[in-house]
């Protein structure tokens, strides 16, 4: 990934957004490594994340996940789950951070050169196309190696660079959590096993935001 010396970088992570991409490529993120790896070229300002939490949550189990995270080098921006029931009477949760993520961008985009967004969603081009007309250099990070890709074509095609996260795995994988074989990935997917029980804390908060019923604002 190119960032150049001196260049004042922050990372922008959408949490859900990156959990999925990850688990669909077969690895664990270690985040103090993804840290680690951002800090060494450039001057990192500062690294995002967001998430939306049940609000049943906020207070309890989860509250030491977020706060492990706070504690290793990044920002947490949390706002609580709505919870609803869809025409079919179906429950679902309403858990969409774009709107936060953009705000943050473009406010502290006139302190940055460089902008790193963890996300495929193609909701984002416009952001990104706004704060490149003021200056700055925009990479996004997702993937191309699933059927289909987790990145928008728009999105990919808007960026200053596009960096695929399968990459990144040899930098940023937690350690111990290699990649199963393919035959053994679809064998767990069908048998519904998971891959370990020993996960660092950020994982684990990943697991807890992304329900299989969480829907975003365009779906309602």
């Amino acid at each position: 990934m190119l960032v150049y010396p001196n260049e004042r970088v922050a990372l922008f992570i959408d949490g859900a957004n990156l959990y999925a991409t990850s688990k669909s490529l077969g690895f664990d993120i270690d985040y103090k490594r993804l840290l680690e790896h951002f800090r060494k070229p450039g001057r990192l300002v500062r690294a995002l994340y967001y998430t939306a939490l049940a609000e049943d949550q906020e207070y309890s189990s989860i509250r030491p996940l977020i706060d492990w995270l706070d504690y290793n080098g990044y920002t947490m921006v949390t706002k609580p789950t709505k919870e609803f029931t869809d025409a079919t009477g179906r429950r679902k949760i309403k858990g969409n951070m774009d709107i936060e993520l953009a705000v943050d961008a473009m406010r502290l985009a006139e302190n940055l050169d460089h902008i790193v967004l963890f996300s495929g969603d193609g909701d984002f081009r416009s952001l990104v196309s706004a704060l490149q007309e003021k200056g700055l250099r925009v990479s996004v990070v997702s993937t191309l190696q699933t059927q289909p890709p987790m990145v928008a074509d728009e999105l990919r095609r808007q960026a200053d660079q596009f960096v695929d996260l399968a990459e990144l795995e040899i930098r940023i994988a937690r350690e111990g959590g290699a990649r199963p074989a393919p035959q053994q990935q679809r064998e767990r997917h069908s048998r519904g096993e998971s891959r370990g029980s020993q996960r660092t804390a950020a994982d684990q908060l990943a697991r807890l935001e992304v329900p299989d019923d969480v829907v975003s604002d365009e779906d309602l």
